[in-house]
């Protein structure tokens, strides 16, 4: 708008426009930035800015549930080679030592069932071959199994078992008088079952419970 033109219209009686009156912005108060969950410094809590040890609960000093770590010792010092070398070969000797005695077990086992099945088949064996004559009246004394055993024969199986012609077997806890044939059998069936074999060809004296005087009456008790 011209002076003029202002000039007229004041006297006129208009009034001119006011000025719009300036106001100062006051500073916004400044918002505390609180971190998030994405912005938050790792290896700090939630809230607190202090550092954390991850789940509740969980060790921060180098140690496991159940101790240190194999690889450190007290105080968190790592082993030395040595010390590993040593736990190694210790574990080693444990493992081998484990396998030997589960090989002498399964050995001993293994023993067991052959003897069991050989002694089984010596008692098949044996049936009905025995000699044994309930009206012996001759005891004869022979060693075996650490003790003196004995066994009644009559006089004519006396000499022939002297003589080697006859033989002793001991089965179910008896001892069978059976013929050198049977003898060699069963001693290849199952030879500890072998309690009398006399050498016909040993020299005489060899077998000293083969004396007459060792005969003992059946009533006494030695």
């Amino acid at each position: 708008m011209s002076d003029s033109l202002k000039d007229q219209l004041l006297g006129l009686g208009f009034k001119a426009a006011p000025k719009p009156e300036r106001t100062e912005r006051k500073p916004e108060p400044k918002r505390e930035h609180r971190p998030s969950g994405g912005d938050r410094p790792r290896g700090t809590q939630p809230g607190t800015g202090k550092p954390g040890g991850g789940k509740p609960g969980a060790p921060r000093d180098g140690r496991g549930p159940r101790g240190p770590r194999p690889d450190q010792r007290g105080g968190g010092k790592p082993r030395t080679q040595e010390e590993i070398d040593l736990a190694k070969a210790y574990a080693l000797r444990a493992e081998t030592e484990k396998r030997e005695r589960i090989a002498a077990e399964q050995a001993k086992q293994e023993a067991a069932r052959v003897r069991r099945e050989a002694k089984a088949k010596l008692d098949a064996f044996l049936v009905g071959k025995a000699l044994n004559d309930a009206a012996a009246e001759h005891a004869r004394h022979f060693p075996y199994g650490g003790k003196i055993k004995r066994i009644h024969v009559t006089p004519d199986q006396l000499k022939a078992l002297n003589a080697g012609e006859l033989g002793v077997v001991q089965s179910n806890g008896r001892y069978l008088l059976v013929t050198a044939v049977v003898l060699a059998e069963a001693k290849a069936l199952f030879p500890d079952a072998v309690a009398l074999e006399v050498d016909p060809n040993a020299p005489p004296g060899s077998d000293e419970y083969a004396d007459p005087q060792y005969q003992v009456p059946d009533d006494l008790v030695w």
